[in-house]
């Protein structure tokens, strides 16, 4: 069994209805894929991904606000509703990136802060998504008490170090398929050290396919392709990683254990 811990279901271009969308799950499944954790990334798109989620009981949820989408800023009351409901297992995607808006450094700190401040109060792993803003990211997390709760940084392409210090922070370390690009080879050298019980795998689809489906649209069923990619690259069996990336999930979100019977 595999799960793909990130991706953006209620973004999928293939998927405008709820017909195709269970067309997309049910491809998944038919490749080990059992579930999917579909993460928010705007607080006022919270509601329609919940909805279009409902029926589907392998789909968990997280509620948050993306480091670039922080100019919608922040509701913290309506946030905490959020939260509360049965299939919010994480919060965020929240994090720092400097790459992309380092002109909102400021207001993503805020939300950052306000982010992790609530994960604690409510008990739920954080989902970060960090880039060109090391530092910063780990000393919000310190600063912020982030080990109570711990989390994933996902979709992690930063170096050795960061992904050390995070670990050592009660973080995972989560791979998408950027591992399968040509230029990734400082990632590589990463995924080769993390230890297995900090290790999870994901698509972020609709973004970011893997090799050898570059140039469409990334779909649940391909972290099959990053699994057996990182398993190659660790010299593990496909199902000895597949067996611990799964254990780690359920690890790390209780939640979402809970709603699966484990």
């Amino acid at each position: 069994m595999l799960i793909d811990s990130h991706c953006h279901l209620d973004r999928l271009k293939a998927a405008p209805d709820h017909q195709t969308l269970q067309h997309i799950l049910k491809e998944a499944k038919s490749r080990g894929v059992d579930y999917f954790l579909c993460v928010n990334v705007r607080q006022n798109g919270f509601e329609s991904m919940r909805d279009k989620m409902a029926e589907f009981d392998q789909v968990f949820l997280s509620a948050g606000v993306h480091p670039l989408d922080v100019q919608e800023g922040l509701d913290a009351v309506q946030l905490q509703e959020f939260v509360k409901e049965p299939k919010v297992i994480a919060i965020g995607e929240t994090g720092l990136d400097y790459f992309y808006a380092n002109e909102t450094k400021a207001l993503q700190q805020t939300c950052f802060e306000q982010q992790i401040e609530l994960a604690v109060q409510v008990n739920k792993p954080l989902i970060i998504h960090t880039r060109d803003a090391r530092e910063d990211t780990l000393n919000f997390l310190k600063n912020g008490h982030g080990d109570k709760v711990g989390g994933v940084l996902h979709c992690f392409t930063e170096n050795w170090e960061m992904a050390k210090a995070a670990i050592d922070l009660g973080f995972y370390i989560s791979v998408s398929g950027i591992a399968t690009f040509k230029n990734a080879g400082e990632l590589r050298t990463v995924i080769r050290k993390v230890p297995k019980d900090r290790l999870l795998v994901e698509t972020d689809a609709p973004y970011l396919a893997p090799v050898p489906h570059r140039g469409k649209e990334n779909q649940p069923a391909f972290v099959r392709d990053v699994a057996e990619y990182i398993a190659q690259l660790r010299g593990e069996s496909f199902e000895e990683l597949a067996q611990y990336t799964t254990d780690n999930f359920f690890n790390l979100f209780t939640d979402a254990a809970k709603l699966a019977g484990r």
